[in-house]
């Protein structure tokens, strides 16, 4: 064997052919646990005998198995996107390949004595070459594929010896160039399983349905070496032989709403093996409509990566059914498995707690895009020395997850070119499983796949996708001119998936309702998997102790992306964010809200399988948040797809003043909302009963007018201070300095945020603009000051240093001696340039072509704002904060759905969200009053004449832009309050697109006007 045998296009040698993943009651030997372990920061090609079985390993670490040896105190974690972390050298990789052997005795029983076996791997990343005994069994790539090997020659009764060598890079690695971490070792189960004679290799279960009739037909193909018994007791199926077709007049469907497996059972004289069979057709129709059953589904998706934040893609049975349970609480449907099979186990959860799923291959390729004069000039996707590698990885999943009803597609892969290699993956899948649709985005004109896809598409763009107005040869990335009819194109006639979309990293995404709502209007818009399930944070601690997790760059890298890793919907801990809670609303099953007459609620069942039977609809009568009234309304008899209405419950008029706001401000009693809950009647397998489903909100009475302030008092000079009502300010500088007997410090224009990871996207730029524009760094002069007999005229200019783009503030307080009334009016003032102008001709951004990035360029004539607003020093003790208005979770203009409308209270700490890199957050919208006391009542009320935003928090934008991690961020003196006339949008231009024209907050003038009350207990 060659000296460098991890430098081959083949697939490796010695495997046996892949097969299904089989639950059997064959005997089998866990191998999990301590390994004896030595790690080489260097290439160890040839072994020194360690493979031996009186090797004495002694003196070697213990590692357990599986796990990666980097987590572990062995080299270090790589985190880089695209690019590859060796140089692109194909098939080769440097000396500097970290390299772990591993030993592993075990004692093989007695009645194994003869029995063939089998050694499985489920996951080993990244080329392994193993020995039992001393003897060599083989060398296998492919780091997410199983690979087993035919070990029965040579198992001894008694002691044996496993060992493995494990190189972190191989020829496989320019095959595996995945967006996550580059991790090492054993990393899944390792087992030796019995197969004993004359028993089941390997099983191939069709069980089909027939949406017209309800009948099921099912076939199995059964390798073994004896006649196959089967067993379906739920059928009625007992000890009959397993060829032929079995026909069934009824069956209850698979599904994901609806997961219904029945319990089947092979045998032959030697061995059962257990199927979980679920019945279910997967077909694409004449429209091109991507139906399951005969019903067209939405794939309300995500991708998940495998990670945990302590084992990285190690990962426990509880966090995989935690993963599960917590996405079909959140109500998304599908996954797709980016960019690798799971662990099995995880295929296993799915087909019981039900989610439809893609199954993507161990494939991608992206780094080769860049480096050569000409794109993708050397992938390996068009390369025919690559050729049996591509068809070894596509073989292995199919043959391993091929018996799953959750699986509905095959993907070939991710962002890896074109090619003949790619082509001949299809044909084989084609041959080998025809029931189910082929995926692959990079196949931009549907040439060999069945399901047209892109990534990151604007609104607009998959609306003209949902019209079939595709020209032939039109692609979007690269940018590419179609001409001719949109009829001869075939992705007009093909289901539209979003494979990604919505790049979830950071504070985000905006504007999920724009696609959901495409979803609903064009049929082959089939839904999409936004990117991605979790943040993939390590776990990790600074100098000081403090715990924070870490990214790209933490660990020493010389080449990394940065906290690009963490752009999912859970934080690394499975804490749902903000945007899963978004998400989770927009895609709810069930839709709530105003009816078309006054006295009803409209309610729509949007399940694809399931009627309302299983839910219970409550509702709760607030006025001004504070609840009136409860209870329950019959459940709407709505079968699936259907619409119906519902009567408002019988309330009581309450009184009038019920609810109403202890310090004043309001008549009439305030806003009354009735808020109505579909939640679980009973529990489910993934929640507990009244789990709330979906939920909506109607307005039954506006706020009454709000009183006018009394009559003004006017403003009086006293030394420094100019003193109005229960406010004193600075004579020179306009600002409030206290109110009542109470400190606080403001305000200040601010037009500012500290910057989301979407704020600083190439596809919109606004942080770099903000930047250009210093509005991070604003200097504030005062223009004027001038008290008069019914209050004060504050008139400051605000602008950065070394710039002339401003904003002229005019500040206008009165009084009626009770509170302070401060009407704003802001407008811009010097030059405030258009975006293209700050930016140059071109950029270095590996996912961005230089000619897509020059048309952005010449086309942006946006001028925007973060913010319009006022900020505020309020001292640290008033950190008990209530609200009456959105919440209780923060919300932006495009991410808003998540929220109602009602009293909530949190500390200014609860008011956070901690973002894995601190950025822009915790903003609470459409706010009527808020209230920030110490724990004896004493404080401050904001009222808005309009609604308005705020946020508030410990330490200043600046210093939240400046930390790298939330363990950076220490506490100041004081509370930074920003009551925000308007803020810009999230968008995802992250990766996806920007904040959309209605949610942007571009350059204008601006008037908003606050009430401040001091509330002082005697």
């Amino acid at each position: 064997m060659s000296a460098r045998y991890f430098e081959d296009y083949t697939p490796g040698h010695g495997r046996a052919a892949p097969r299904a993943a089989l639950d059997s009651d064959a005997p089998r030997i866990d191998l999990n646990g301590e390994w004896a372990f030595r790690f080489s920061p260097a290439l160890r090609p040839e072994p020194d005998g360690f493979e031996a079985p009186d090797f004495d390993d002694s003196s070697w670490d213990a590692l357990r198995v599986p796990s990666h040896w980097q987590l572990n105190g062995y080299g270090r974690p790589i985190y880089v996107n695209i690019a590859y972390p060796i140089p692109v050298d194909p098939p080769f990789v440097p000396d500097e390949n970290e390299t772990g052997d591993y030993r592993r005795t075990f004692d093989l029983p007695a009645d194994w004595a003869g029995t063939p076996a089998v050694l499985r791997f489920e996951g080993v990343d990244s080329c392994a070459r193993v020995w039992l005994n001393g003897r060599e069994l083989g060398v296998t790539y492919g780091s997410r594929l199983a690979s087993e090997f035919d070990v029965t020659e040579l198992l001894r009764p008694g002691r044996n010896v496993l060992a493995v060598r494990v190189h972190q890079f191989s020829a496989g690695t320019y095959l595996e160039d995945q967006d996550t971490w580059r991790l090492s070792g054993i990393f899944r189960d390792v087992s030796l399983l019995a197969r004993p004679a004359g028993g089941i290799r390997d099983v191939f279960v069709h069980a089909d349905y027939d949406a017209d009739t309800g009948a099921g037909r099912l076939r199995v193909e059964a390798d073994a070496d004896a006649p196959v018994r089967i067993d379906i007791p739920a059928l009625g199926i007992h000890d009959q032989p397993a060829e032929g077709e079995f026909a069934f007049a009824a069956v209850r469907p698979w599904s994901a709403e609806d997961p219904q497996l029945y319990e089947a059972y092979l045998a032959t004289g030697s061995e059962r093996v257990r199927i979980r069979i679920g019945f279910r057709s997967v077909a694409v129709d004449e429209a091109g409509v991507l139906r399951v059953n005969g019903r067209r589904v939405v794939l309300r998706g995500v991708n998940r990566h495998e990670f945990d934040p302590d084992h990285g893609r190690t990962l426990s049975i509880e966090a995989m059914r935690r993963d599960v349970e917590l996405m079909k609480q959140h109500n998304i449907n599908a996954v797709r498995t980016a960019h690798y099979p799971p662990h099995p186990a995880f295929l296993d959860l799915c087909d019981e707690l039900g989610l439809w799923v893609m199954v993507e291959c161990d494939l991608e390729t992206h780094g080769f895009e860049y480096p050569d004069p000409e794109r993708w000039q050397r992938n390996p996707s068009d390369d025919p020395r690559w050729h049996d590698a591509y068809l070894d990885r596509i073989e292995r999943i199919v043959e391993r997850d091929k018996n799953h009803p959750s699986v509905i597609l095959w993907s070939l892969g991710n962002e890896a070119g074109d090619g003949r290699n790619l082509r001949a993956m299809s044909e084989w899948v084609r041959r080998r499983d025809p029931s189910r649709p082929i995926h692959y985005e990079g196949d931009r004109l549907g040439e060999y796949t069945d399901v047209h896809a892109q990534m990151y598409g604007t609104p607009a763009a998959v609306a003209r996708i949902g019209r079939g107005q595709l020209l032939p040869g039109e692609v979007n990335y690269p940018p590419r001119a179609g001409s001719g009819d949109p009829s001869d194109d075939p992705r007009n006639r093909m289901p539209f998936l979003l494979t990604e979309f919505a790049h979830a990293m950071g504070n985000g995404p905006g504007g999920l309702a724009e696609y959901v709502q495409l979803w609903d209007e064009y049929p082959r818009l089939q839904g999409g998997y936004v990117w991605e399930w979790m943040d993939q944070g390590l776990r990790t601690r600074d100098a000081q102790g403090r715990e924070f997790f870490g990214y790209g760059g933490d660990f020493g890298e010389d080449l990394h992306d940065g906290n690009f890793i963490c752009d999912g919907l859970v934080l690394p801990d499975r804490t749902p964010s903000p945007g899963l809670l978004e998400y989770a609303k927009v895609i709810a099953p069930v839709r709530i809200g105003p009816g078309p007459e006054a006295d009803t609620l409209a309610v729509e069942n949007r399940y694809e399988v399931l009627d309302l039977s299983h839910l219970r609809f409550t509702w709760s009568l607030a006025r001004e948040g504070v609840e009136l009234d409860h209870g329950v309304l019959p459940t709407p008899q709505l079968a699936a797809g259907e619409h119906g209405r519902l009567p408002l419950p019988r309330l009581d008029p309450p009184p009038a003043t019920a609810g109403r706001c202890p310090q004043g401000g309001e008549d009439g009693g305030g806003e009354l909302w009735l808020t109505v809950q579909a939640e679980l009647a009973k529990p489910a397998d993934w929640a507990p009963e009244g789990h709330v489903v979906a939920w909506g909100q109607l307005q039954l009475s506006a706020t009454g007018r709000r009183q006018p302030i009394g009559l003004p008092s006017p403003a009086r000079s006293e030394g420094e201070h100019i003193l109005l009502g229960p406010g004193r300010f600075d004579r020179t500088t306009g600002a409030l300095l206290s109110i009542g007997e109470l400190p606080l410090h403001g305000p200040k224009l601010n037009l500012w945020r500290a910057p989301t990871d979407n704020d600083r996207g190439w596809p919109q730029r606004d942080a770099a603009y903000w930047n250009a524009r210093g509005l991070d760094r604003l200097r504030y002069r005062t223009v004027s000051v001038t008290p008069d007999a019914e209050g004060m005229t504050v008139v400051v200019r605000s602008a950065p240093a070394a710039g002339s783009s401003g904003y002229l503030t005019t500040y206008r307080w009165d009084s009626d001696g009770d509170s302070l009334r401060l009407r704003v009016h802001a407008e811009p003032v010097g030059h405030w340039p258009e975006r293209g102008d700050d930016f140059p001709d071109t950029m270095v951004d590996p996912e961005l072509p230089p000619e897509e990035y020059q048309e952005l360029v010449r086309r942006d004539k946006s001028r925007s704002l973060a913010r319009i607003g006022l900020d505020w020093e309020i001292p640290a003790v008033w950190s008990q904060v209530e609200w009456f208005g959105a919440g209780p979770g923060e919300a932006y203009p495009d991410s808003r759905q998540a929220v109602r409308v009602g009293r909530f209270h949190a500390t200014v700490d609860e008011l956070q969200t901690p973002y894995v890199r601190p950025q822009e957050n915790g903003n609470r919208a459409d706010t009527r009053w808020a209230t920030f006391t110490d724990g004896a009542g004493n404080g401050l009320r904001v009222a808005g004449e309009e609604p308005f935003h705020f946020a508030a928090r410990r330490w200043t934008d600046q210093q939240l832009d400046a930390a790298r991690h939330h363990s950076d961020l220490v506490p100041g003196p004081v509370i930074h309050l920003h009551t925000d006339h308007a803020v810009q949008g999230l968008g995802s231009a992250a990766v996806g697109p920007g904040v959309l024209p209605q949610y942007r907050l571009e350059l204008a003038s601006a008037d908003f006007a606050f009430i401040l009350t001091p509330l002082q207990q005697s």
